[in-house]
C-alpha cells in the first residue's frame, strides 16, 4: 500500500480520485490548494504526489517546486487541462515525474502511477542508504538530477519484461541498476543470473551461457545445463557484453528473437523463459562499424537503453555517497565510523574520478584504514587518491624530549599538569588558526566535539585572538 496525496482545487474529482486509489489498495491523502498540498507533504510524507497545474493561489508548477525543495525523492504527477509544449517542459524541468492531460484515461493514470511509485521506492531507498551486511549488494545512491532521471527509467522499465541495455563508464554501477530492476521486477522471486563476459574465456563462454551435452566436446562426460537455462523464470544479467565473441552473439539473438537455445551437441531447441539485461561500458555503435558487434543484436539489445552518469557529472552526490561508504566500510572493519570533514569533502571534489563510484568506494576505505580514527581531512583523501597514506603526525620527539629534560629538572608542585596544558593550548591554538578562526572546522581537525573544545578553551584561558608561538609556549 502506498500513501499518495492528490492536490487539486476540484473536490469532485479528489473525491472520485481518492475512491478510486482507495480501490486499488493504495491510501489516498488530498489538498485543496498548492499551499495544502506543500503542507501536506512535509506533513505526511507520502509516497507519490498526483497534482494539478492550474489552482487558485500557489499553481501546481509552483507547489512542484516547493514539494521537490523539501523533498527531492518524491516523484510528482502533473495533471493538467492545457497540454501544451510549455507547460510539459516546465513541469520536467521543475522535477515532475511525468504529467498526464485531463480528462485521463483511468488505466493510463494508473499504470503512470504504479511507474512512479516503483521510482519512489529505488530513490528513498537510495536516500535512506542503509547500510547492507558485509558481502552484500550495495543501492544505487545519490539525489542529484542525473540519478533520478535514472530512477524514473528504472521505475518504468522494471516491472516489463522488455530488454534493458545498461550503459555506463567502468564503476559507474551498472550491475547495481541491473539488480533494482530485477528487485521491482515480476521475477524478484525467481532467480537473478550474472555472467561477466570478459571473465570467462572465450571457448568456455558458449558452454557456460547455454549448456551442453554428453560428449559435445572433450572433457563434456555429462549433460550440463547452462546458466541461461538455470535463471529459468527469472533474469540472467549479462556484463560487459561488448566482449561477447560473434559465434555466441548469434546464439544470444535466436534466444531473444525465439525464446529458445540450443545446448553444445544438442539435437533441438530447448524454450526458455528468462529476461536479458545487458550492459557494457564500450561504444557499440564503433564496435557495429568495424564489425566487432552485430547490428541486429545491438537493436535487440536496447529495447530500453539507460545510461548511467559518471561520478564526476554528479559531484553534488558525494555527501552522501561519502557518508554511505564510510558507514559500510566501517561496520565491514568493525570500526567507528569516524565522519568526514568539510575540507575532506571539498577534496573529493576536487578529484575527477576516473573509476567513478566504484574508485570513491575505494579511496574511502583507505581513508579508513590510515585515519587513526580521526574524521577523515583532506590529507587522507589526497592520500589515498594517490595510493598512500597520510603523512604521519611529525616527530616532535627530540624537541619535546629537551623541553620535557629542562621541565623535569626544574621541578615544581603539579609540574605534569602544568606542561601538558601547556602543550594543549599550543595545539589548539594552531588549529584555530589554520582554520581561521572556526572553532567547529577546528574540533574537526582536532577530532572532538565542538562543545569539547570549547571547554577546553575556556579552561586553557585561550581565546580565538590568542596567537600563540609554539616556542614561545614551550619556553
Amino acid at each position: 500500500m502506498a500513501v499518495i496525496l492528490i492536490v487539486d482545487d476540484d473536490a469532485g474529482l479528489r473525491t472520485s480520485f481518492a475512491k478510486l486509489l482507495d480501490m486499488e489498495g493504495h491510501q489516498a491523502i488530498t489538498a485543496a490548494s498548492g499551499e495544502e498540498g506543500v503542507e501536506r507533504q512535509a506533513k505526511d510524507h507520502p509516497d507519490l504526489v498526483v497534482m494539478d497545474v492550474r489552482m487558485q493561489g500557489m499553481t501546481g508548477i509552483e507547489a512542484l517546486a516547493r514539494m521537490k525543495a523539501q523533498d527531492p525523492a518524491t516523484p510528482v504527477i502533473i495533471m493538467t487541462a492545457f497540454g501544451t509544449t510549455a507547460t510539459a517542459i516546465e513541469a520536467v524541468n521543475k522535477g515532475a515525474f511525468d504529467y498526464i492531460l485531463k480528462p485521463f484515461d483511468i488505466p493510463e493514470m494508473l499504470g503512470l502511477i504504479a511507474q512512479a511509485l516503483d521510482a519512489s521506492r529505488l530513490a528513498k531507498g537510495a536516500r535512506k542508504h542503509a547500510t547492507p551486511a558485509a558481502g552484500a549488494q550495495v543501492s544505487l545512491v545519490g539525489q542529484s538530477r542525473a540519478m533520478r532521471e535514472v530512477y524514473k527509467q528504472l521505475g518504468r522499465v522494471a516491472a516489463t519484461d522488455a530488454t534493458v541495455l545498461v550503459q555506463g563508464e567502468s564503476g559507474t554501477g551498472k550491475e547495481l541498476a541491473a539488480r533494482a530492476l530485477w528487485s521491482y521486477s515480476g521475477r524478484k522471486d525467481r532467480p537473478l543470473v550474472v555472467v561477466n563476459c570478459v571473465a570467462i574465456p572465450e571457448s568456455l563462454l558458449e558452454s557456460e551461457l547455454f549448456g551442453h551435452e554428453k560428449g559435445a566436446f572433450t572433457g563434456a562426460n555429462h549433460r550440463r545445463a547452462g546458466k541461461i537455462e538455470q535463471a529459468q523464470g527469472g533474469t540472467v544479467f549479462l556484463d560487459e557484453i561488448g566482449d561477447m565473441p560473434l559465434p555466441v552473439q548469434a546464439k544470444l539473438l535466436r534466444l531473444l528473437q525465439e525464446k529458445q537455445i540450443e545446448r553444445l551437441g544438442g539435437k533441438g531447441p530447448t524454450a526458455v523463459d528468462v529476461r536479458i539485461i545487458a550492459a557494457t561500458n564500450r561504444d557499440l555503435e564503433a564496435a557495429m562499424a568495424e564489425g566487432r558487434f552485430r547490428e541486429d543484436l545491438y537493436y535487440r539489445l536496447q529495447v530500453v537503453r539507460i545510461v548511467l552518469p559518471p561520478l564526476r557529472e554528479r559531484k553534488e552526490d558525494l555527501p552522501q555517497l561519502a557518508a554511505h561508504f564510510l558507514a559500510l566500510h566501517s561496520k565491514a572493519m568493525s570500526v567507528s565510523d569516524p565522519g568526514i570533514t568539510a575540507e575532506g569533502l571539498a577534496a573529493l571534489a576536487d578529484h575527477d574520478w576516473p573509476g567513478n563510484v566504484r574508485e570513491l568506494s575505494n579511496v574511502l576505505q583507505k581513508t579508513l584504514i590510515f585515519s587513526r580514527g580521526l574524521a577523515i581531512g583532506a590529507p587522507d583523501v589526497r592520500a589515498a587518491i594517490a595510493g598512500r597514506a597520510a603523512e604521519p603526525l611529525p616527530d616532535a620527539g627530540e624537541a619535546l624530549g629537551e623541553y620535557a629534560r629542562l621541565a623535569v629538572a626544574a621541578g615544581g608542585p603539579d609540574l605534569f599538569n602544568q606542561v601538558t596544558d601547556r602543550f594543549a593550548a599550543v595545539v589548539l591554538a594552531e588549529a584555530l588558526r589554520v582554520t581561521g578562526g572556526n572553532r567547529s572546522h577546528a574540533a574537526k581537525l582536532l577530532g572532538l566535539s565542538r562543545p569539547t573544545l570549547l571547554a577546553k578553551m575556556e579552561r586553557l584561558g585561550l581565546t580565538v585572538a590568542a596567537q600563540i608561538k609554539i616556542g614561545d609556549a614551550l619556553s
